[in-house]
């Protein structure tokens, strides 16, 4: 059961009477909690936090904890990145998997002015090359919800991922109201394009909450396997808190 390889990709996150005043971006300093299921089956939680930039340096992390029965995946993430205008530059990119099965690390060192990666992925070490749009597989997500913030429609993203460059498209379907637990929410449906339907992964996402995603399910030949929702958030402001709610509540966000 690979876990953790969906909730990356995904990897590529409040009640419908909320009124915002303040437009909320996707590098507000934030923090978002996801309940994973197996199916119906609870794994546990998933947790993205991105705190105040240092300068012009980012920090985006992601750490996980779910199990099933005597099966468990702890994984903690972190990418450092730049900004520049509207395009985000990867620096570093660290991966550590612990639980059932083999434990491993992934490690990737991106050295634009030599255009080259370095990097790591369990015992094998390999030097890619670095072209002129690469990133990891956490921020990346952060990249596309700046994308949709721009109303781009060409979603093609190459990673760096254990220890190869892949590359993935997206297709946007339309406007849906997403009611999950958490609340009610205005999303943007998005489908994962793959040449087999085999294999199908759907999110939703919030432009009122900076693109921030709100819900993620994945197929398997026609069975749900993967069911991420948001559960609660948080946007922070420097010495001030905008939003840290899981109820369903009237919002109003000042700016």
């Amino acid at each position: 059961m690979s876990i953790g390889k969906h909730l990356i990709i995904a990897s590529c996150l409040l009640n419908s009477s909320f009124a915002i005043t303040a437009e909320l971006s996707p590098l507000t300093p934030q923090r978002a909690e996801y309940q994973v299921n197996y199916g119906n089956i609870e794994l546990g939680k998933a947790r993205y936090q991105l705190p105040i930039a240092e300068g012009n340096v980012y920090q985006y992390r992601f750490d996980s904890d779910v199990s099933l029965l005597m099966l468990s995946d702890r994984r903690n993430i972190r990418s450092d990145f730049t900004l520049k205008g509207d395009q985000l530059t990867p620096m570093r990119y660290t991966h550590n998997r612990q639980g059932t099965g083999p434990e491993y690390q992934e490690q990737a060192a991106f050295a634009k002015s030599q255009s080259v990666v370095h990097s790591r992925y369990k015992d094998e070490r390999a030097q890619l090359p670095y072209t002129n749009l690469l990133y990891d597989p956490l921020m990346v997500q952060l990249q596309f919800r700046l994308d949709m913030v721009q109303g781009k429609k060409n979603l093609h993203y190459a990673m760096v991922k254990e220890g190869e460059i892949d590359e993935y498209d997206f297709r946007i379907i339309g406007k849906e109201r997403m009611n999950i637990d958490s609340g009610s929410y205005e999303t943007i449906k998005i489908e994962v394009v793959r040449d087999s339907k085999k294999r199908q992964t759907f999110f939703w996402m919030a432009p009122d909450l900076g693109y921030l995603p709100v819900r993620l399910t994945h197929f398997e030949k026609g069975s749900k396997q993967l069911d991420i929702k948001l559960v609660n958030y948080q946007f922070t402001e420097p010495e001030q808190t905008i939003k840290n709610l899981s109820i369903k509540p009237e919002i109003s966000i000042n700016p």
